[in-house]
């Protein structure tokens, strides 16, 4: 179900869901872009992508997306591997970033919604228990190694080159791929 029919059916779930998303894929995106920025790489931050801003981070199709059809995508911080002091140790952890960032963000909030003892029922357990089921969904479809996906990235850090050719050859067609698949 497509956020937009979330929406107009229940209000309430709608923004217990649009809001810890748009947040995760906030972090998960700056933590790329940090990383990336202590590893050698200022393009995130010259582009202004450093920023909890979240119309740095829409991307428009892929917000539309979202809200019709459940699935859709942030811009990706720019990185420029090239530019990072170790290249292949820099690949892994620039990548790695958004998904630990994202079991992080869910963790805190388990460990929120036990250390508070909210009512399960109650707006702000529902609010950390969505923020914690969206972050673990995110890191975990984040690791398929299928490009544009992270999982790629990573991978790519270390496989050997012909793996890697391999792979960013596979990365223009990755985005109908991923759509087949969720299809």
């Amino acid at each position: 179900m497509g956020l937009l029919n979330l929406l107009l059916k229940d209000p309430i779930g709608f923004i217990l869901i649009a809001i810890p998303l748009l947040y995760s894929i906030i972090f998960h995106e700056l933590a790329h872009g940090w990383v990336a920025y202590i590893m050698g790489d200022p393009t995130a931050k010259s582009l202004g992508r450093l920023s909890l801003n979240p119309l740095k981070h829409l991307d428009p199709v892929g917000t539309i997306m979202l809200f019709i059809f459940g699935f859709g995508w942030a811009k990706p911080v720019p990185v420029n591997f090239n530019q990072l002091r170790d290249r292949h140790k820099g690949m892994i952890l620039v990548s790695a970033a958004g998904i630990i960032t994202n079991m992080l963000l869910a963790f805190i909030a388990l460990f929120l919604s036990r250390l508070l003892s909210f009512s399960p029922s109650s707006m702000p357990a529902m609010l950390l228990y969505y923020f914690a089921q969206i972050n673990i969904i995110l890191a975990a479809f984040n690791l398929i190694p299928l490009p544009p996906l992270v999982g790629s990235k990573i991978l790519m850090g270390f496989a050997s080159p012909s793996i890697q050719d391999f792979l960013f050859r596979l990365e223009r067609y990755g985005f109908f791929i991923i759509i087949a698949l969720l299809y």
